[in-house]
């Protein structure tokens, strides 16, 4: 018989976890060889368990999904992350596959289809769930079209990147003059230019392109 694949399941909810393993033992190439109800129980039971795949939740107590799926990548590369959650929003989405996760799974999922995306994470692929899958498209295509080339990025100036900065975490045009002492005319100014170089049309779109592009950081 090949080798079972070693799981770790990490949620905060005990019901949830015993759904799940309830679900698992019954495979004949899996089991269970841990569980955690944090994040940073995860990444502490990842190097004492040494599973081949985790199902992480995203929204956990103190170290949430996406701090520990990038820390169990960076200490523990060979273990991969599934992430098994009821949030479906982009942001999650796209900080857990940052993060290294090689695969999304909403918590809504026909069984077969978890134990589908196990097996495929198993083999080294990644798996995600056809609504994800489809947003990952979506926005690749988006991007292609409307996002910044390397040469309009060039464009902007150093406090055109710190307003961009400033804007996609959320400051108000007044507070991001005071920030950086300037009138709120050039704050003004300096959006327009940047919404005009980048072909952008709103703040989401600029949200978006930040988080993209490195310049902010969504964990909280």
């Amino acid at each position: 018989m090949s080798k079972k694949i070693k799981l770790m399941l990490a949620d905060d909810h005990a019901v949830v976890r015993s759904g799940l393993r309830m679900l698992l033992d019954a495979q004949p190439d899996m089991e269970i060889v841990a569980e955690a109800e944090s994040g940073a129980e995860a990444v502490a039971k990842v190097k004492e368990f040494g599973p081949d795949i985790v199902l992480m939740d995203v929204e956990m107590p103190g170290m949430n999904g996406i701090e520990a799926t990038r820390e169990i990548k960076e200490s523990v590369p060979e273990t991969a992350v599934l992430a098994l959650t009821m949030y479906e929003d982009d942001q999650y989405f796209f900080e857990m596959l940052k993060a290294g996760a090689s695969g999304y799974v909403p918590k809504r999922a026909a069984p077969d289809e978890l134990v589908n995306a196990i097996r495929t994470v198993s083999k080294g692929e990644v798996f995600l769930y056809p609504t994800m899958a489809a947003r990952l498209v979506n926005d690749y295509v988006n991007r292609d079209g409307s996002d910044a080339s390397a040469e309009e990025e060039e464009s902007l100036t150093p406090r055109e990147k710190e307003v961009l900065i400033q804007i996609a975490e959320g400051l108000t045009n007044p507070e991001i003059a005071q920030e950086l002492t300037i009138s709120v005319k050039t704050v003004d100014r300096h959006r327009e230019n940047i919404m005009r170089k980048l072909n952008m049309h709103s703040r989401i779109d600029l949200v978006k392109y930040a988080i993209r592009k490195g310049f902010i950081d969504l964990e909280d």
